[in-house]
């Protein structure tokens, strides 16, 4: 069966009645289940099996759970997994290509593909393709549900079988696409039947597109194309050919002007010195080509020196088009090659797991205009040249920023804000929104009385069945969390919790831990600060560098981790990046803890004890 394929479009597809997916990037395939066995075949009628053996592996795990609901097809995108929202093309057309069936097995066994499932078009038999789309979903949504699935993509779970969900805000959608850097989304109306083979209106693929800013080298006589490059240290670097996106006026003056100005032609190409600009929209970079590029306009107020490789490198992370980064090969730390350019592509990727802790939050940065060549200082104030779109909140006097979104994010990068420090709830609670355990050692070295407290401290939470999340400080320490629900707690509530875990500390090891506020007075014990969890006190902001001279990040563990083999020094920038990239990020379900936390019988237990005492 071929499938049902969407139509591109350039205007944003929001209507009535539609609903709107993710669109992963990978090979379009139909898992078929039926007596005769699974099949995969792809939109070419290629069966994708021998490639891609996890999948079938995967399900047959769970061949009891499907039998009822056999013969049955589903239709979805095979791809490999990078983030909840976008899948690495480049990854699968290797594996695509692999013919060892020992290579084959390996990359299965390593880093497994997944299929994301979109429809349901068969099941217990019966085809349900007149049905309309909202109820196909509807019915593939209770399939997964039946089996045990989670609803949610997830690139490091275990199940090879993944629901993409409907959803109904665009704009939503469309901000978690473009964080995430995503290919696109797929609208669909909701009442649209199945139509084998036809590419219809009913389903449309709006892309995430990126921009470059290049010239004319030369024009291809035989098929149209025309090449397009940057300058790379001054040197002409091709960066792949445009045919689609012009209107015709505007390709034959492309076409006139290219002969009228030529330095040279052969029986294949017509070629030009670098002089006419145009922007060009793309989907990514792929061996070495732009792919799937569209001419958007020309750029006459651009020169050809301004369309350079390291711009291009820049349009390639996604960054907002209209916010210019200012000295980007600015050095930042004196023993690490980390230029402004770098530190605001870490943004950039750490920007989906960062924004959530920063969302309407009270922020305060420490600025580092010279890098750690210079002096810092703290801003609480938003300044009056921030542009329009960075939001504010006003308390106690100050106009604080909250960093809501990505533009923002990356304008205070370029602002070379290093660190980002949050209260303990955000502008839409009354209380606390998490309680916070900072486990400062007096020194460097002395950083596994922090792991000894943490461990302590996860003994209590086990216990209590709480949960807990930890990461590292960035500088010198540990620190713990524990979600809760909003607008539930009190400071004076938490605080009977930090109090009650700091005298814990002390009763199991008082030559190590101390509530003494006075450092003269600590004699090298790791201060409990539970006084620190208050009203308009802050902690850094997971993924925040930190301005040390180990350009420190606070990064998010993995409990597993936190034994007396944990260093301090590793988690720095590029490290923070490669851990996600590796092995996901620790604090993913941190929001979904937060109804979930079972605070409300230990605090009642506190209060109870209290009053006893």
């Amino acid at each position: 069966m071929k499938p049902m394929l969407p139509s591109l479009t350039f205007d944003l597809p929001v209507r009535p009645d539609w609903q709107y997916e993710v669109k992963y990037d990978g090979f379009r395939a139909m898992l078929t289940w039926n007596q005769k066995g699974i099949e995969l075949i792809s939109r070419n009628g290629k069966n994708l099996l021998p490639q891609f053996p996890e999948i079938k592996k995967f399900l047959l795990q769970y061949e009891a759970l499907f039998k009822p609901y056999l013969p049955l097809q589903l239709d979805g995108e095979l791809v490999y997994l990078e983030n909840t929202h976008k899948a690495n093309f480049s990854a699968i057309q290797v594996r695509g290509r692999l013919k060892s069936e020992k290579k084959i097995a390996e990359q299965a066994a390593r880093f497994p593909c997944r299929l994301m499932v979109f429809d349901l078009l068969l099941v217990k038999g019966n085809g349900i393709y007149s049905e309309p789309f909202y109820k196909r979903k509807d019915a593939l949504e209770e399939l997964f549900q039946a089996a045990g699935f989670k609803l949610k993509a997830d690139p490091y779970n275990d199940q090879l079988l993944q629901y993409v969900k409907a959803h109904d805000d665009f704009n939503e959608l469309w901000e978690n696409v473009v964080l995430y850097d995503g290919e696109g989304i797929i609208a669909k109306f909701k009442n649209s039947f199945w139509e084998e083979g036809k590419r219809t209106l009913q389903w449309l693929k709006y892309k995430n597109w990126k921009y470059v800013s290049c010239f004319v080298t030369s024009y291809e006589k035989t098929n149209g194309y025309f090449y397009i490059s940057v300058y790379q240290d001054k040197k002409v670097y091709s960066i792949g050919q445009v045919l689609f996106g012009f209107k015709p006026e505007e390709k034959n003056a492309l076409k006139q002007t290219i002969k009228q100005n030529m330095i040279n032609e052969d029986n294949q190409f017509i070629y030009v010195e670098p002089a006419i600009c145009l922007e060009v929209k793309y989907l990514e970079l792929y061996d070495n080509q732009l792919r799937e590029p569209h001419f958007d306009r020309f750029r006459f107020d651009l020169q050809p020196a301004d369309c350079t490789y390291d711009r291009f490198m820049f349009a390639q992370k996604n960054l907002p088009q209209d916010l210019e980064i200012t000295h980007p090969d600015k050095p930042l730390w004196e023993k690490f090659n980390i230029q402004k350019a770098d530190y605001i592509l870490y943004l950039r990727e750490v920007s989906p797991f960062m924004l959530p802790f920063l969302k309407d939050r009270l922020l305060t940065v420490i600025r580092y205009p010279h890098g750690m060549f210079g002096e810092a200082f703290y801003q609480k104030n938003c300044p009056d040249y921030a542009p329009e779109y960075v939001q504010t909140k006003e308390a106690e006097g100050i106009q604080y920023i909250l960093c809501n979104n990505l533009k923002t994010l990356v304008w205070l990068g370029n602002q070379l804000a290093i660190e980002f420090h949050i209260p303990f709830q955000t502008t839409n609670s009354i209380g606390p929104s998490e309680i916070v355990f900072d486990l400062d050692p007096p020194s460097k070295d002395a950083f596994q009385l922090a792991v000894k407290a943490a461990l302590l401290i996860k003994e209590v939470l086990d216990q209590l069945n709480l949960i807990g999340f930890i990461k590292t400080s960035g500088n010198k320490g540990l620190q713990i969390y524990l979600p809760l629900p909003e607008n539930v707690y009190t400071y004076d509530d938490t605080r009977l919790f930090t109090s009650f875990i700091a005298e814990y500390l002390i009763s199991k090891d008082a030559d190590s831990f101390t509530i003494e506020r006075m450092k003269k007075n600590r004699n090298n014990r790791l201060y409990v600060d539970y006084v620190q969890h208050s009203e308009g006190k802050t902690i850094v902001c997971p993924y925040s560098m930190r301005g040390n001279e180990h350009a420190g990040v606070a990064t998010p563990l993995y409990w597993e981790e936190v034994n007396d083999k944990l260093e301090l020094f590793p988690f720095n920038m590029e490290n923070a990046l490669k851990r996600i990239r590796s092995q996901g990020d620790p604090f993913m379900d941190y929001f979904q803890t937060k109804q979930l936390q079972p605070f409300a019988p230990v605090l009642e237990f506190l209060k109870n004890s209290s009053k006893k005492g």
